[in-house]
């Protein structure tokens, strides 16, 4: 008689898994749209604008790169704080970020139906159902088939990405229209910089499945620092390719500001190759989602935080199935939030910006009294630069919670009423422990 399979999860995910999940989370909705209105603050140096808004994820990057070489686990974004702050911590960072993944596979679907629709009429919620349903297939039978599909996925975009970087830098880009360089001086950059912050989110996605990540002490800082050192160099050689194609007015004012650089050099191919750019770009983000945030909820369910059936693992496919199923209910959920693309930025990126504060306090924690895990860190700075790059972050992070609190309150509105259901929640389900104790 055979023994049934173990229900453990698989380390199925490579070194350029790793790479791919990250870039191919970051590099989503913000390259199409945020280029315009960051040309609008900054002019041409909305190239070193770029370079300001990477610096806090820089930070942020090496603490996650840190703490991933030293315990990687999967949903470290629930693990780490409960861990290595405080467990009601861990509860809430993760309680929170359910609205914020909610948002963004809201805004992915939404985004990529749009730019579909461009080429075909397409009616909006059911072809977004439709997308949730696909990128649930793609991660219910393994996580090497999630992350084989996310490889392929980012050599196509990198591909397109790159065809429109040559073609464009030879074919029309015009370096003098970079003059003035500094329209608004150094102000108009670090203005134009939060606009832009917005790229590099997500740059982290893999140590979400860190128990499934093959070499995981090796490849998640590798992977890491290889994603968003590409990150940067493609969003740079894009926004430069904008700049000098278009000029800084002209694309200030653009609503499609790649689509239109492409029809400036590419003629009728634009329309075909960027609708084709964007929906590989936000395919990858959506699938890469739904890998790391299905851990979060995998996690939580393990520690007991959540109802225990979202941490059973299917015998065959080796994957969290019950939580994967959760996260697709959640997506459609999402589909009865307001379609204000604001409105759902800032509902993802709240959540997100407190939860790399919270990892950022982890790495510090770590640094300054874990010797035992510093020492098993195949990343590790001195413990003295760790614990400060840690609290650099932390600090970038937490003040950046704030920035969007003039543009739309109902985002903060609605995270304060989803953070009081989660305290309801957190204060039965320690009831019901401390009757079954009893």
């Amino acid at each position: 008689m055979s023994k049934a399979p173990p229900k453990t999860l698989r380390k199925g995910i490579g070194l350029w898994g790793v790479v791919s999940m990250g870039l191919g989370t970051a590099v989503g909705v913000s390259i199409f749209s945020a280029v315009s209105p960051a040309t609008a603050l900054a002019g041409p140096g909305m190239l070193l604008s770029v370079a300001v808004a990477a610096l806090p994820m820089y930070l942020i990057a090496v603490s996650y790169a840190y703490l991933g070489s030293a315990d990687p686990v999967s949903g470290a974004s629930f693990v780490w704080p409960s861990r290595y702050l405080h467990p009601t911590l861990g509860f809430f960072i993760a309680w929170m970020r359910i609205i914020a993944n909610m948002g963004a596979m809201v805004v992915l679907a939404l985004v990529l139906v749009r730019y579909v629709s461009m080429l075909v009429p397409l009616p909006v919620k059911p072809t977004m159902f439709a997308i949730l349903v696909l990128a649930l297939m793609a991660n219910l039978f393994g996580v090497h088939v999630a992350a084989r599909a996310q490889t392929l996925m980012i050599g196509a975009l990198v591909v397109l990405f790159a065809i429109f970087a040559l073609w464009g830098g030879f074919a029309a880009a015009e370096p003098p229209r970079l003059e003035p360089f500094l329209p608004n001086g150094l102000q108009g950059v670090v203005a134009a910089a939060p606009l832009l912050m917005g790229l590099f989110f997500g740059i982290e996605a893999a140590t979400e499945a860190g128990a499934e990540v093959a070499e995981g002490r090796r490849n998640i800082p590798l992977g890491i620092a290889l994603a968003i050192g590409s990150a940067t160099v493609l969003y740079s050689a894009v926004a430069f390719v904008a700049l000098a194609v278009l000029g800084p007015e002209t694309l200030a004012g653009s609503k499609a500001p790649i689509l239109d650089t492409a029809k400036a050099f590419m003629g009728p191919l634009a329309v075909p190759v960027i609708v084709l750019a964007a929906i590989v770009a936000i395919g990858t983000s959506l699938n890469a989602i739904f890998t790391m945030f299905s851990r979060s909820l995998f996690a939580m369910a393990e520690a007991g935080a959540l109802p225990r059936a979202l941490a059973r693992i299917h015998p065959r496919w080796h994957v969290p199935h019950m939580a994967l199923l959760a996260v697709f209910a959640i997506g459609c959920a999402g589909l009865l939030l307001p379609m204000e693309l604001t409105f759902l930025f800032l509902a993802v990126n709240i959540p997100n910006l407190a939860k790399y504060a919270s990892i950022c306090l982890c790495a510090m924690r770590v640094a300054r009294g874990r010797d035992d895990l510093h020492e098993s860190a195949a990343f590790r700075p001195g413990q003295g630069h760790m614990a400060l790059l840690g609290g650099a972050g932390a600090l970038c992070a937490a003040a950046l919670v704030f920035v969007g609190l003039e543009a739309d309150w109902r985002p903060y509105v609605l995270l304060l009423v989803w953070g009081c259901v989660g305290a309801v929640w957190y204060a039965f389900r320690k009831y019901a422990d401390t009757t079954q104790t009893d």
